[in-house]
């Protein structure tokens, strides 16, 4: 600890040096000087970054408190829709599934129901057609594609399809 004391102490002195070497008139200027410079350093550090970020705070709070408010209703609309008994989907049924392929202008080669299994065979049939009737069956009677084969066929925009589609139950998550 003297060590530091005796720094110190050398330090104390030459600064005492340099300050007496001066005239009265430079050491008011310097005064004057250091107390500019430590308003602005006190300024600069600890007072203008404060201000600013109030004056941030003050501007985006009212948005923040938005997006809060539309989180609190996206959570409550969760939570209904959590507590909704869910809706179950069509039973698979021949006619059903006969009636939603005409309805896409389609028509079944061949068309097997097992269970929750179908096992559907489609031959020269449009590939948008197909695709539309698809997602419309995922959507309405919760059937999903577990297994497909399309081929295209010689003409454009026309395919060859087998698929093996299975119904899931109402609580299952498409």
């Amino acid at each position: 600890m003297s060590e530091f004391t005796a720094k110190m102490q050398k330090l104390q002195a030459s600064a005492q040096a340099f300050w007496q070497e001066r005239t009265e008139q430079e050491r008011r200027m310097l005064t004057i000087g250091g107390i500019v410079a430590g308003l602005g350093l006190f300024y600069g550090v600890l007072i203008d970054p404060a201000l600013e970020g109030r004056a941030k705070l003050r501007k985006d709070l009212p948005l923040q408190r938005q997006q809060a408010a539309e989180l609190t209703a996206m959570g409550r609309t969760a939570m209904e829709y959590k507590a909704r008994t869910p809706i179950q989907p069509n039973p698979l049924s021949s006619d059903n599934l006969n009636a939603s392929l005409a309805a896409n202008g389609l028509k079944a080669q061949s068309l097997a129901i097992t269970g929750t299994f179908v096992k559907l065979e489609l031959k020269g049939v449009p590939f948008a057609a197909v695709a539309t009737w698809l997602d419309t069956v995922r959507r309405t009677d919760a059937i999903s594609v577990q297994d497909a084969n399309i081929t295209a066929t010689s003409t454009p925009g026309m395919v060859d399809a087998f698929f093996t589609l299975q119904q899931r139950s109402a609580g299952a998550a498409q």
